[in-house]
């Protein structure tokens, strides 16, 4: 599936000396890393009780490789992606991840470090509750990652990030101000503040259901990541976006509230 383009703004340079951040891992490099997702979403309409449409905690271990190197021939990075024993301490949702080992991703990357394409390959067995999980938990991971711009930048550099996002059927602009507060040699750790604002004003709901007004939407958070650039994947660091939503039937009639934290963590554990 392909992922939306991503566009950067350099607001700093930051100090000297700058250089251009370039991801380009080699070919056969290989990585093991760990992400762990949850989104936490609670709904009421109107005067009814709130309802609890979560996603559990999601842990994945994922071993990477690098399949394609960036070339003067193919200006992106090719990354195939094998899922481990992935666990949640959800009962429901622990059981069935067992049969979704050996489930496989891809990512094409370019230089920068954005994500054009995301491929997904369950296990043949995995339920449809473990298969959805692993997607969302890569959904929400590749529109978190950073990227860089193409200009130099130096520690202390901050820049915007670009890219349209959507969420449950709407658009969103989403704006990443990004901070480069260490390098060092290919390895940078950059602070990371995400806002997310509907690009339209009514919410188009699914099989034909109708539309409601946008009438208040806030999403917005921080983080800090760590990217080695010889490496396919963020070897750590941890993100929260979290915000309120309230939507209303074009007529002023029925009101749905909405609150949602979304957290997505990476972690290079100890050999």
């Amino acid at each position: 599936m392909p992922v939306s383009a991503v566009t950067t703004t350099v607001l700093d340079p930051g100090a000297e000396p700058r250089s251009v951040v370039r991801l380009a891992p080699e070919a056969g490099v290989q990585q093991g890393v760990v992400l762990t997702t949850r989104s936490e979403v609670f709904q009421r309409v109107g005067d009814d009780p709130q309802q609890d449409f979560s996603t559990p905690e999601l842990t994945l271990p994922l071993s990477a490789t690098v399949e394609q190197a960036v070339s003067d021939e193919d200006p992106s990075t090719v990354v195939d992606i094998t899922v481990g024993s992935a666990t949640s301490p959800d009962e429901t949702l622990g059981s069935a991840l067992s049969d979704a080992e050996g489930s496989g991703a891809g990512l094409t990357i370019g230089p920068t470090g954005a994500i054009s394409a995301l491929r997904l390959e369950p296990a043949p067995d995995a339920a449809n509750i473990a298969r959805s999980a692993i997607e969302q938990a890569f959904y929400q991971a590749v529109y978190r990652i950073v990227s860089f711009p193409e200009e130099a930048v130096g520690v202390g550099a901050v820049w915007e990030i670009h890219q349209q996002v959507m969420s449950a059927g709407i658009t969103l602009d989403q704006v990443g101000t990004a901070t480069l507060v260490e390098r060092e040699d290919d390895r940078l750790t950059v602070d990371v503040k995400v806002e997310q604002t509907p690009r339209e004003s009514t919410w188009v709901l699914p099989n034909g259901q109708g539309r409601l007004d946008i009438e208040q939407y806030t999403m917005a958070g921080e983080g800090s990541m760590t990217i080695d650039a010889s490496l396919p994947l963020p070897v750590g660091g941890e993100l929260t976006v979290r915000g309120d939503q309230t939507y209303v039937e074009p007529d002023g009639g029925t009101r749905l509230s909405q609150s949602q934290v979304d957290r997505v963590g990476w972690n290079t554990p100890d050999r």
